[in-house]
């Protein structure tokens, strides 16, 4: 293991006092979080994880602890680092790397280069699951650590950019173990993605600023899941909305959803605030920026800090400075303001303030995310390199599990009807 790379606790002043703090915050998400602690109990008891060694690279703050404590209850030992520079809170971080069988390097606020040094010391764990959010531990164990191959079983990638990569690198028969997309999957995709990401984003985005969006011109970049409910959670606080796409079947959707469509050419001299979810880079470039209207908020809910071309702003700025906490404000010739939040980065985490996700949409996820690595222990033979689908099975045993911590019930169906949907031979 690395002896130079530092975890939380070596770097803190104050470890006492952030442990502390980072305990109240998991005790907090922990009483609102049923799908993990019911899952916890089974873990705890049937020790499905015992001998385990778990790497993650993930968003450290309290709803993620949670689902390292339960892993580490399964019988794992879990190693931790963020997969944002600016998403991690460092008294969580500190928090769980107090506790026995969970060591954390996860700071906030790294540079390039102590982030990937990070991700190496967790990989010096010698890891035999990998639980990612973006991709970065895969790839750098199948570009510069490939002597770990032969004892990882499998992992996992959280997010719709990590998925798109490893696609990809399957394409190319590059990606050498079992991947589960837990992006993918219904009770990801339905629940963090549309109502997490939307709800998260507008409020860390309003926090941040203290600006209404009643009245306001919101320009969305991209309608997929994440920019369905960043659109439809500024419409329901009486936002008007504006959507720009690149696919003319989710350009026609928004429409039918009653949203404004246009190209970004058109809509960067209308929009007030600016939402980018694409997960591709320039989608906010010097064009746009030379029609803004004089105070725009740019602010980006895609993984990575691509979306807005922030060098280009900064070549055409005559200045920067730090107008508020989390906000940079860029003066450009002609005396119009152009504000971007948390350095371009997702918005609904890296801001000062932001909490990420709500802790209800997030015990979903992340209760997917602990039976799939549940799964790759106790079935890992049966799935060959590549990206698999979450099975269904487990992902309605997630739902479950919700619907009966709500006290919510429903229908089943008969055994005539299963054998209706089961065959061909009934006709009209």
């Amino acid at each position: 293991m690395s002896q130079s790379t530092p975890r939380i606790t070596d770097v803190l002043d104050d470890a006492a006092d952030s442990q502390t703090s980072g305990e109240q915050k998991l005790s907090w998400a922990r009483q609102y979080m049923p799908i993990l602690s019911t899952l916890s109990e089974q873990f705890e008891r049937a020790q499905p994880l015992a001998g385990e060694r778990i790497a993650m690279a993930m968003h450290v703050e309290a709803k993620t602890g949670i689902l390292v404590e339960l892993l580490r209850d399964g019988g794992a030992e879990v190693a931790l680092t963020g997969c944002n520079p600016l998403s991690t809170h460092d008294d969580v971080s500190a928090a769980l790397d107090a506790q026995d069988g969970i060591t954390s390097y996860a700071i906030r606020g790294v540079g390039s280069e102590d982030y990937y040094d990070a991700i190496d010391a967790v990989l010096d764990h010698d890891p035999t699951i990998t639980v990612d959010d973006g991709g970065d531990l895969i790839f750098r164990i199948h570009k510069d650590r490939r002597e770990l191959l032969d004892d990882i079983r499998g992992g996992c990638e959280e997010t719709t950019t990590g998925v798109k990569r490893l696609l990809l690198m399957a394409e190319d028969d590059e990606l050498e173990y079992p991947v589960f997309a837990v992006n993918d999957t219904p009770m990801k995709r339905l629940f963090d993605n549309v109502h997490g990401t939307g709800e998260a984003s507008l409020a860390s985005m309003a926090m941040t600023t203290n600006i209404s969006w009643a009245g306001r011109t919101v320009v969305v970049a991209g309608y997929g899941y994440c920019g369905k409910g960043v659109s439809r959670k500024a419409a329901g606080q009486n936002a008007r909305v504006i959507v720009t796409e690149v696919d003319p079947r989710k350009a026609l959707e928004a429409h039918m959803d009653g949203f404004e469509v246009k190209p970004m050419a058109d809509a960067a001299a209308e929009g007030e605030v600016f939402i980018t979810t694409t997960g591709n880079r320039d989608v906010l470039v010097r064009d746009h920026f030379e029609v803004m209207q004089d105070g725009a908020v740019l602010a980006n809910a895609g993984h990575f800090d691509i979306e807005i071309d922030l060098e280009a702003l900064e070549a055409y700025a005559d200045s920067s400075r730090g107008a508020r906490a989390g906000i940079t404000a860029y003066e450009l010739p002609d005396g119009r303001t152009i504000n971007v939040l948390a350095e371009g980065r997702l918005v609904n985490l890296a801001t000062p303030i932001a909490l990420g996700h709500p802790i209800g949409v997030m015990d979903q996820s992340f209760g997917i995310q602990a039976v799939c690595v549940r799964e790759l222990v106790e079935h890992g033979d049966r799935y060959s390199p590549g990206v698999h689908s979450v099975p269904d099975s487990l992902d309605r045993d997630v739902a479950d599990i919700k619907l009966e911590a709500e006290g919510i019930a429903y229908d089943t169906l008969t055994e005539a009807q299963e054998d209706y949907l089961a065959s061909w031979a009934h006709g009209t």
